[in-house]
C-alpha cells in the first residue's frame, strides 16, 4: 500500500470541531423544529424500546402529557401492575409444576411450554376477573347486583336504594332503619374495595 497516492490525499474528513449538533444528532420530531433531537421520549405502550427524538423543550413538554396507562381501565391498570412485580412471567407455588420436573416419563418440556405460552396469551387478550372476597360478594348481595358490576352501576344502585329506604322517603317509618344501615355499611365496604 502507497501512504503517498493520489487518493489518499483527495480525501477529507471534517474535523469533529467543525461538526455541528445536526450531523450527531437527528433532528427534533415536533412538527416545524429544527433543533437538534437529542432527548428520547418512549413513543408508548406496545411500541417498548422505540423512541422519538425532541429537543430539551419539546421533550419536557412531552412528559408532562405523557401517560402510560392512558386508555386502559383502572382493574387493568391493578392487574398490569400486580404482573410487573414478576417482570410478567408466569409463577406458581412450590410443588405445583410437578409435570415439568417429570422428563424421563415421556413428559414433552417443548409442547408444555408452547401450552402454556398460548394460555398465557390467551389470558392476556381476555381481561383478568379479581377473586372477590366474602364480605364483597355479600355487600353486592345486600345491592342486589351481580358480582360483575363496577362503578357506575353500585353507585346508582345505591342511589335508589337508599331514596327507597329512608325514614323521610317512607313518612317517618323507621322500620327500614336497618335495611339503609346495611345498604350503607355494604356501599363503603366496596368502595374502600376499589369497586368505585
Amino acid at each position: 500500500m502507497k501512504l503517498d497516492s493520489k487518493l489518499f490525499d483527495s480525501i477529507r474528513v471534517k474535523p469533529d470541531k467543525e461538526r455541528t449538533e445536526q450531523d450527531r444528532h437527528p433532528a427534533c420530531e415536533h412538527p416545524g423544529c429544527k433543533r437538534p433531537g437529542m432527548h428520547r421520549a418512549p413513543k408508548g405502550r406496545d411500541r417498548e424500546g422505540q423512541y422519538f427524538h425532541f429537543c430539551i423543550d419539546h421533550v419536557r413538554e412531552y412528559n408532562k402529557t405523557y401517560n402510560y396507562f392512558v386508555g386502559m381501565g383502572d382493574d387493568d391498570v391493578r392487574t398490569y401492575q400486580k404482573d410487573s412485580l414478576t417482570g410478567h412471567r408466569p409463577t406458581w407455588k412450590m410443588g405445583v409444576n410437578k409435570q415439568a420436573a417429570a422428563g424421563p416419563d415421556g413428559y414433552d418440556a417443548r409442547a408444555g411450554m408452547r401450552e402454556n405460552a398460548q394460555r398465557r396469551a390467551a389470558q392476556a387478550r381476555r381481561p383478568r376477573e379479581r377473586k372477590l372476597l366474602a364480605l364483597e360478594k355479600r355487600s353486592l348481595d345486600v345491592l342486589n347486583l351481580p358480582y360483575s358490576a363496577r362503578g357506575a352501576e353500585i353507585k346508582a344502585r345505591y342511589k335508589e336504594l337508599v331514596k327507597l329506604n329512608h325514614p323521610d322517603a317512607n313518612g317517618g317509618d323507621r322500620s327500614s332503619e336497618d335495611r339503609l344501615r346495611e345498604i350503607i355499611q355494604a356501599y363503603n365496604v366496596l368502595k374502600k374495595a376499589g369497586f368505585l
